[in-house]
C-alpha cells in the first residue's frame, strides 16, 4: 500500500512505474513522467474497459487485468468497466465487419465477464475496487445530444488514421456503426472523470488510438489532463499467436478452456518466450524472477519458469483445489502419481486434450474389452498392428501405468477410471485416451 509519508509514498509509487517498465508491461503512455508526478500525489483512480463479444475473457484479457490489479496493490482504484454498451457495437477489427449480438446475449454476456472480473480485485478498503458499465450512461443520451455534445470534438481525418480503420478502408470498407466505437470509448472516459474523477485508462496496445480519443475529448471538454497507458502485444517466438492453440483460444472460463488445458498451456511455453510471459503476468519479485530465469538457461529440462508460471497463474484464475489437481493428473498421466486419485472430471479434460479412440458397449464381451494390440492401433499411439505388438514387445506399452508385455491381453471392464476411460501411453511421454461410450439407438 502507499505509504503515509512524502517520501515513503513517492519511493513506492515510482517503484510501481519502475517495475512495470522493468517487466516491459508499459508499451505506451502519454507522458510516463507526469503520470509517475500525479501517482505521487496519493490514489489515483483508473479504468480498463472489457466488452462482452464472448461468454469468456481470455488471456489476452487477464494482461490488463492484471495491470490494473498492480495499481490496486499500490493503493489506487480500479473501476473494471464492462462494455454493456459498446460490446453491443464490437471495436473494429482489421479482418472485417463484426456480426452484431442481441442484445439479450450481450447483456448475458456482460453478466458473465462481470462474475469473471470479480475474483480478481478488491472490493473492500479504502481503495475498494467498483464495477461499472457503460450501459448505464450510454442508453439514455439521445443521438442528437450525443452528435452535438460529443461527436463535434471529434476529427474524422484522425479518425480515418487508425490502423483497424485505415486496413478496413483499403478493403471492404467499414460501417458508420463500427467507425463510430472510438467515440463511444472516448466518452466513456468522459463520464468516469465527471463522476470518479478517473483520471488513467489503460488496455492493450490496439486500443492507443481509442483510448488517447478519450484524453483529447476531457482535455476539450473539462480542459484537464489526464493519463493513458497500454500494455504490448505478446506474441510468440515460433509466430503463432500468443494465448491460442490448436484447440482454440485459451478462455478463463474453466468449461471453455478447462483447468488442465489452462495449466497445460503455460507448462508448455517455449524456453525463449516463458520469461517474457513471467515478466508480464508473474506477481513475483524480482528475485525469483531472475531464479527462473536461471533455471532456464542451465537446466531447461527442469522447466522451473514454466512449472512456476503454470502454478501461479491457475491458481489465480482457478484456484488452488483445481490447481493440485490437473498437477496431479499431470503428474498421473505419466506415471508418477497415483492415477486412481484423480478427479474423474480433470481426468476426462486431460484426457480432451490427448489424441484418444471410442469404444462402444456393444465391444465389449463378459467383460472384456478389445485387445490392447487394438486399441493402441485404434487410438492412433502407434501406426498400426504391427507397431503396435512391437511396442509391447519392446516394454513401451503401458495402461493406466501398468506395463502390458502380452499382446494378446484385453483390459476388463473393473480396469476402467471411473467406469469409463483407460489411459494409454507409449514409452515415457506419449499419451492416449480410450473412453467407453454407450450405444447409440438404431
Amino acid at each position: 500500500m502507499v505509504g503515509s509519508g512524502g517520501r515513503e509514498q513517492w519511493w513506492l509509487v515510482n517503484a510501481l512505474v519502475d517495475d512495470l517498465q522493468r517487466r516491459g508491461v508499459i508499451a505506451q503512455s502519454t507522458e510516463i513522467e507526469a503520470l509517475a508526478r500525479d501517482l505521487d500525489q496519493g490514489p489515483m483512480t483508473l479504468y480498463c474497459g472489457f466488452d462482452p463479444t464472448a461468454p469468456s475473457l481470455h488471456l489476452g484479457n487477464l494482461l490488463q487485468i492484471l495491470t490494473v490489479a498492480r495499481f490496486q496493490r499500490a493503493g489506487h482504484v480500479p473501476l473494471a468497466l464492462v462494455g454493456g454498451a459498446t460490446g453491443l457495437i464490437g471495436d473494429p477489427k482489421s479482418s472485417g465487419e463484426r456480426a452484431l449480438n442481441s442484445a439479450e446475449i450481450v447483456e448475458q454476456w456482460s453478466t458473465r465477464v462481470k462474475s469473471q472480473l470479480e475474483r480478481f480485485f478488491d472490493f473492500t478498503g479504502p481503495n475498494a475496487a467498483q464495477m461499472v458499465n457503460n450501459y448505464d450512461w450510454t442508453h439514455e443520451v439521445s443521438v442528437l445530444e450525443f452528435l452535438r455534445d460529443i461527436g463535434k470534438h471529434f476529427s474524422v481525418n484522425r479518425m480515418l488514421d487508425r490502423e483497424a480503420v485505415a486496413a478496413r478502408l483499403a478493403d471492404a470498407g467499414i460501417s458508420f456503426t463500427e467507425f463510430s466505437y472510438q467515440v463511444l470509448q472516448a466518452h466513456d472516459y468522459l463520464q468516469l472523470y465527471r463522476k470518479y474523477n478517473c483520471r488513467l485508462q489503460t488496455g492493450g496496445s490496439d486500443q492507443w488510438g481509442n483510448i488517447t480519443a478519450g484524453t483529447d475529448l476531457i482535455r476539450r471538454v473539462e480542459r484537464a489532463s489526464v493519463h493513458a497507458l497500454t500494455t504490448p502485444l505478446v506474441t510468440k517466438s515460433d509466430g503463432t499467436k500468443f494465448g491460442k492453440t490448436e484447440s482454440g483460444t485459451i478462455w478463463l472460463d474453466p468449461v471453455m478452456t478447462t483447468p488442465y488445458a489452462f495449466y497445460q498451456f503455460w507448462l508448455n511455453s517455449d524456453d525463449r518466450d516463458v520469461m517474457t510471459y513471467a515478466r508480464l503476468y508473474s506477481s513475483s519479485d524480482a528475485h525469483l524472477l531472475t531464479q527462473w530465469q536461471e533455471a532456464t538457461a542451465d537446466q531447461p529440462h527442469q522447466r522451473a519458469a514454466q512449472l512456476g508460471l503454470a502454478t501461479e497463474m491457475t491458481t489465480l484464475v482457478h484456484g488452488a483445489q483445481a490447481t493440485e489437481a490437473v498437477q496431479t493428473a499431470s503428474r498421473a498421466l505419466f506415471g508418477h502419481a497415483d492415477i486412481g486419485d484423480v478427479p474423474l472430471d480433470t481426468l476426462a479434460a486431460a484426457l480432451s486434450e490427448v489424441p484418444g479412440a471410442q469404444v462402444s458397449a456393444a465391444e465389449i464381451t463378459d467383460g472384456l474389452l478389445p485387445s490392447i494390440v487394438e486399441l493402441l492401433s485404434r487410438s492412433e499411439l502407434v501406426a498400426g498392428r504391427g507397431a503396435a505388438r512391437r511396442t509391447i514387445n519392446e516394454g513401451g506399452a503401458y495402461v493406466n501405468n501398468q506395463r502390458i508385455t502380452d499382446d494378446t491381453w484385453q483390459p476388463r471392464v473393473a480396469d476402467l477410471l471411473g467406469g469409463r476411460f483407460l489411459v494409454l501411453r507409449r514409452g515415457k511421454r506419449t499419451i492416449a485416451g480410450v473412453e467407453v461410450v454407450a450405444d447409440q439407438p438404431a
